[in-house]
């Protein structure tokens, strides 16, 4: 089955990815195999899954997740659904019609 996953490393960091056999792949990142990001931090442990159906399923999600702060990574983490709402809510902005998606508006 496939599974998108957040490790919390030795660091504190967070380090996201997606996997079909997700205890493999833990155990591998403990033996600083496969991600210099976690070869640099171990020990490292599960901190948060998902399970899919398809691969390309849990390959999107790790991207999505990969683009979180810390701060939303850990209210995910946690189950605190009202602070990742309040976060997701926080950077979505309508912008006026010509406006362009970087300009910054005070």
């Amino acid at each position: 089955m496939p599974y998108a996953y957040i490790l919390e490393c030795a660091d504190g960091t967070f380090y996201t990815g997606s996997t079909y056999d997700l205890a493999r792949r833990l155990v591998e990142h403990n033996a600083g195999i496969g991600a210099r990001y976690t070869a640099k931090r171990i020990p490292v442990k599960l901190a948060y899954y998902e399970e899919f159906s398809r691969i390309d399923r849990a390959f999107l999600r790790e991207k999505q997740i990969q683009n979180w702060s810390h701060a939303k990574k850990k209210a995910r983490i946690n189950g605190n659904i009202p602070d990742l709402e309040l976060m997701a809510k926080k950077n979505f902005r309508k912008r006026s019609p010509g406006e362009k998606a970087d300009t910054v508006v005070e």
